[in-house]
């Protein structure tokens, strides 16, 4: 029997390095580790620029973050919502919290591109059949551009001990 409660979770797997995450993760310190959606399920493809920010220690809700995670989340957040909009053109950022089925925090951090009919916006934005989406080499190349994006941008600008 294992003694680890968390030894199961599908997040604290990934962080360890036991679940597939196409192209890395796109930024990761202490505190938050953040990554491309890969494919779920059956699925052959995914929606391009579906992200997700997760805080390392296990925390199942908002209510379980330290200030230091949230703070990191947030800022995080803001800066992802930039690359997606650099890179890939998305004209407006969504970004929620679900957390029935998977009992580790993930923030999604997922943009709308402007073609995107009026119907399939917000949380529908990834069920629009025109939709950009992408294999597993497809992911890891955004992923790619994302991290090189925000590796410019911020990590070499960041005094030290600022969030994410």
């Amino acid at each position: 029997m294992n003694e680890d409660p968390n030894a199961e979770c599908m997040v604290c797997r990934k962080h360890r390095g036991e679940e597939s995450v196409p192209g890395g993760p796109i930024y990761q310190d202490a505190l938050i580790f953040s990554s491309h959606a890969g494919l779920f399920g059956g699925e052959t493809t995914h929606y391009l620029g579906h992200l997700f920010i997760e805080p390392k220690r296990h925390a199942p809700g908002l209510a379980d973050l330290t200030i230091e995670e949230a703070e990191a989340i947030a800022v995080h957040a803001t800066r992802l919502a930039r690359a997606l909009m650099e890179t890939l053109g998305q004209v407006h950022i969504y970004s929620f919290i679900l957390g029935d089925h998977v009992p580790h925090l993930h923030v999604h951090v997922i943009g709308r591109y402007p073609e995107a009919p009026r119907e399939f916006w917000g949380p529908r934005v990834d069920e629009w059949p025109g939709a950009p989406k992408g294999t597993e080499a497809e992911i890891a190349q955004v992923t790619s551009s994302i991290r090189e994006f925000y590796d410019s941008r911020y990590r070499r600008h960041d005094p030290p001990g600022t969030p994410g």
